[in-house]
């Protein structure tokens, strides 16, 4: 890949669409916001591009460069995620879950950026920012839902899930 402009212009694209994603954790006031995730999705692109390049070598040792470095990319910022997702021992609840799916995601976008699919960035990412909108009232009038269900209806639902 020697065209500067194309490495300049995805790994902008990648860092933009990293920090758009980014500004929904940021209102929402969660650990990760459009910084961290404008650097996921850098970082991703950055290390897709590379692998790429090295894949085009004449060297058949480079071959599978891509994958690896994509599988790289997705065990690392699998660690990353982790590290926000908090388990309160008292309450059983757990907490992060969302902000580490969207580290997670928004790597895979910036890995997509990188081979330079736009469109299959665009549209992913209009897909996690309608999620993010619409998850949370929808979650939440489910469980209004569920909790509206009298007892014996609850337990013949979830005997029905264990099933």
């Amino acid at each position: 890949m020697t065209d500067h402009f194309e490495v300049f212009y995805r790994l902008c694209f990648a860092m933009l669409i990293g920090c758009i994603i980014g500004i929904d954790r940021n209102l929402r006031g969660k650990p990760t916001g459009m910084k961290t995730l404008g650097l996921v999705a850098l970082g991703s692109a950055l290390v897709t591009m590379a692998a790429m390049d090295f894949s085009f070598s004449a060297d058949d040792h480079y071959r599978d460069a891509v994958s690896r470095a994509i599988q790289g990319v997705i065990t690392g910022i699998g660690f990353l995620g982790a590290g926000v997702i908090i388990h309160e021992q008292r309450t059983e609840k757990v907490r992060g879950l969302t902000t580490a799916a969207s580290i997670w995601v928004t790597a895979a976008v910036g890995i997509v950026c990188g081979g330079g699919w736009w469109r299959v960035a665009l549209m992913a990412t209009a897909l996690i920012l309608l999620l993010f909108v619409v998850g949370r009232p929808l979650e939440q009038f489910m469980h209004r839902q569920w909790l509206r269900k009298s007892d014996d209806e609850r337990a013949d639902i979830t005997a029905r899930e264990e099933d």
